[in-house]
Order: structure tokens, then sequence, then C-alpha cells
């Protein structure tokens, strides 16, 4: 399981929490966490399927 996948999995338990959140202030809040760690994911996504090219450090 990639870090993505994990972040999506954070942004579905903040998805669900918010369905069952009895007063507004925290079902925003979860709404507010699950588009974060949707965004994060995203981001990782991206990141993931980058190649990096390192550069050797000066000595």
């Amino acid at each position: 399981m990639s870090l993505a996948d994990i972040f999506r999995d954070n942004a579905e338990d903040c998805a669900f929490l918010a369905q069952r959140s009895e007063d507004e202030e925290t079902r925003c809040t979860f709404l507010q966490m699950e588009a974060a760690w949707r965004t994060l994911a995203n981001q990782q996504e991206r990141l993931d399927n980058k190649r990096w090219i390192v550069k050797k450090a000066r000595e």
C-alpha cells in the first residue's frame, strides 16, 4: 500500500466521521480534514510518479 493510498484511507475515515457527527462544527472539521488528506494523497501520488535526480554532496 502506497502513502497516497494510506492518505486516501484517512480521507475516507474523515468522511465517515463527518456523516455521523451530531454537530455542525465537528462535521465541518472532519470535512476539512478529508479535503486536506485528499490533497496530500494527490501530491504524494505526483511525487511517487516523478523521477528524482540526486546530486552528490561536495566533499
